[in-house]
């Protein structure tokens, strides 16, 4: 598990080899917070998952809406978990077609 920085997104998302799982979230947002054990344990089965919690890093990448939970694959976002979508079923079985 990454903590990601404005100054580290890039490296570790955008220029990564493979399919990097994001997790948007706020430290007051209490859906984020009940995922946030499920993102984690998610590590174990699907590899290196990547974290962040810095707002203006969610807005940079146009998330408007927390939880957001990302895949990004060759620097583009091709699949994501929004709010009320972002269970943690719909989460893993994006993971699954995406991998």
């Amino acid at each position: 598990m990454v903590e990601l920085t404005k100054d580290t997104f890039a490296a570790e998302v955008l220029e990564a080899e493979g399919t990097v799982l994001v997790d948007f979230y706020g430290d007051g947002c209490v859906p984020c917070q009940a995922l946030m054990p499920h993102v984690h344990a998610m590590e174990d089965v699907y590899g290196k998952d990547i974290t962040t919690k810095a707002r203006r890093l969610a807005i940079g990448q146009k998330i408007l809406g927390l939880p957001v939970i990302a895949l990004y694959k060759g620097g583009e976002k091709i699949a994501e978990c929004v709010k009320d979508d972002a269970t943690v079923e719909n989460i893993e079985a994006m993971i699954k077609a995406h991998i």
